[in-house]
């Protein structure tokens, strides 16, 4: 078994609100059964925070700080390489805004939704052992992924502004890696489907729309 670490920076949408797109390089390729990843990292994000229009929030202004801790493991799926990837966020965030006229300060921590997904290498990634990966040269691979996201970060219904989002999501995606010598040309097409958060501010219920991505 071997172990690698590795050290990267993430932008990481800690507030229900906000909604970033993953951009993973590397995402679908190759690499030994059996081989695991550890990765740390650390984000920091500043600035305002647009809100529904249906809201009474104004002048929002965030600043959320996150120790990131995951973890990867590159298996053997019907004789194809795949990966099972677990990431777990802690997220400290401050801010102000106004709330129906009235100035409002939230500072609070706690675990932000960790996100689960299993991805296997559809064609061109055989799954291979370490010695036998030493022979493998890249040409096309096409994979596909699936990430959970589990709504079991710090959940406050009395406030507007949380860390965690109190709703599943689910994201299907599809990725394409081309090796072209020195270089890997890479397109990933994903879409991520919501449930509904029905114990949103004010006892409503919050739904969102799929956001698609490419």
């Amino acid at each position: 078994m071997y172990l690698a670490v590795a050290t990267m920076l993430l932008v990481f949408g800690a507030v229900s609100m906000a909604h970033a797109q993953d951009i993973e390089p590397r995402a679908y390729s190759n690499a030994p059964v059996g081989v695991n990843f550890l990765i740390a990292g650390y984000a920091y994000t500043e600035g305002a925070v647009p809100f529904d229009a249906s809201l009474p929030v104004k002048n929002a202004q965030l600043k959320t700080s996150s120790g990131i801790l995951a973890y990867a493991r590159v298996l053997d799926i019907g004789g194809m390489s795949g990966k099972f990837d677990v990431i777990v966020p802690y997220t400290f965030l401050s801010g102000t805004a106004e709330v129906l006229g009235h100035p409002f300060e939230r500072n609070v921590d706690g675990f932000a939704d960790p996100k689960f997904r299993l991805s296997v290498n559809l064609y061109g990634a055989p799954a291979l052992t370490l010695k036998e990966f030493k022979d493998y040269e890249q040409d096309l691979i096409v994979g596909a992924s699936l990430q959970v996201s589990l709504p079991s970060g710090q959940y406050n219904d009395g406030r507007v502004v949380n860390i965690g989002t109190n709703r599943w999501y689910f994201k299907p995606e599809l990725g394409i890696s081309q090796a072209m010598g020195p270089w890997t040309l890479e397109f990933q097409a994903a879409a991520t489907f919501f449930t509904d958060n029905k114990d949103f501010y004010g006892g409503n219920t919050r739904s969102q729309d799929p956001i698609y991505s490419m």
